[in-house]
């Protein structure tokens, strides 16, 4: 037997990694739907006063920001807002910003990927052009999209559109076929708590489980996914190490998909980039496919609530990145934009190397809580 085919997982070991994959996403699923009924037991004046301020988008993106570099993961942002939507705590309008935010701040994991090069002063210079591409690229697409969203509503307009094929928009009710498999558990789990802890106490207990539930779910199902598909995620992306273009983009999103993680399918790329096997237009679209691919697990959080406003802002997620990149690479002119910005930035770094560390600290954490704490 060659020493290839002693490592691949036997038919047991696969099947345990599905069941485990479908049991992980029914907990996440479960916790998206806990987070709206613990919402709904704190009362309306407790929701309106945890949420206070988030009416401006600038707050808004600083939330999303802020939340996603805590959290380390944009996803565990994105489903919570579905939640927070889908339960009526947000409304549409309001979370465009936050889901923008999430975009940003989930850039930084690549950021700091490239701090293992510092010592190495042309191949930080590459690895950090590498990494910042995505920052420039989603913070490009907040800064022309988030005024077309306040003046026009068009990314909303256009997710309220789709939710129409498959919802009702007037009555603001989605007949959701997995939403049904978690009711039932969701609402033996409030009696009980609330039995247990009183109406307070309980809400306060449910809203702790939905966070470690999707927090948790997540962070299991993309362990479980990653090694299910990394050794295919790694032929499949250096199967197109030497192209570009959208056989690039496809190839990011379906990454992505695979491993429920934007930011392990971009990592991927840094040790490349740091290595000068991949040049840097050859990773930027790989990184705008990853943009793509990270929307799934929004869309998938909408399917555990019963209200269509939670499929809307999923949507809102979905037509924002394809806004994006259609157009900042969709027209040719604004196409290297990005890649220039971020060479720029490349230079700076590997002449003053240690300013890396002040950018991330000042961009991904200073700066968006001052400014929810003087704006909100």
């Amino acid at each position: 037997m060659r020493p290839l085919e002693r490592r691949l997982p036997g038919p047991a070991v696969r099947v345990g990694r599905l069941l485990t994959m479908l049991a992980l996403l029914y907990v996440f699923l479960l916790a998206v739907d806990l987070l709206g009924v613990g919402l709904a037991g704190l009362g309306e004046d407790a929701v309106d006063a945890l949420f206070r301020g988030i009416d401006n988008p600038v707050v808004g993106v600083s939330v999303g920001v802020l939340a996603t570099v805590l959290a380390q993961s944009s996803s565990v942002t994105t489903a919570t807002v579905v939640g927070l939507v889908g339960a009526g705590a947000i409304g549409l309008g309001d979370a465009v910003p936050v889901i923008m935010g999430a975009n940003v701040g989930t850039t930084i994991t690549n950021t700091l990927a490239s701090i293992g090069s510092i010592r190495r002063v042309e191949e930080f210079r590459r690895v950090i052009a590498g990494a910042t591409m995505h920052d420039v690229f989603n913070v490009l697409s907040v800064l022309v999209l988030l005024p077309v969203e306040l003046l026009t509503g068009a990314l909303s307009r256009t997710a309220i559109a789709l939710s129409a094929l498959v919802g009702d928009v007037e009555t603001g009710e989605f007949a959701s076929p997995l939403r049904r498999l978690v009711a039932g558990v969701s609402d033996q789990l409030e009696g009980a708590l609330v039995g247990a802890l009183g109406e307070l106490g309980g809400a306060i207990a449910l809203l702790a489980l939905a966070i470690v539930g999707i927090a948790g779910g997540l962070v299991g199902i993309t362990k479980t996914m990653r090694k299910v598909m990394a050794g295919t995620a790694e032929r499949s992306l250096n199967a197109v190490l030497a192209r570009a273009g959208s056989l690039g983009i496809v190839v990011g999103a379906a990454l992505t998909v695979a491993v429920q993680s934007s930011s392990i399918a971009t990592a991927l790329l840094v040790p490349m980039i740091a290595a000068g096997v991949l040049r840097l237009d050859n990773a930027y679209p790989i990184t705008l496919g990853a943009n793509l691919g990270t929307t799934v697990t929004a869309l998938l959080a909408s399917l555990a609530v019963d209200q269509i406003a939670g499929l809307q802002i999923a949507l809102v997620h979905l037509t924002f990145n394809v806004a994006g990149v259609l157009l900042l690479y969709g027209i040719p002119q604004l196409r290297r934009v990005p890649l220039r910005l971020a060479r720029r930035i490349g230079d700076h770094a590997a002449d003053h190397r240690a300013l890396v560390l002040v950018y991330i600290v000042a961009a991904f954490y200073i700066l968006p809580l001052v400014l929810i704490l003087v704006l909100r």
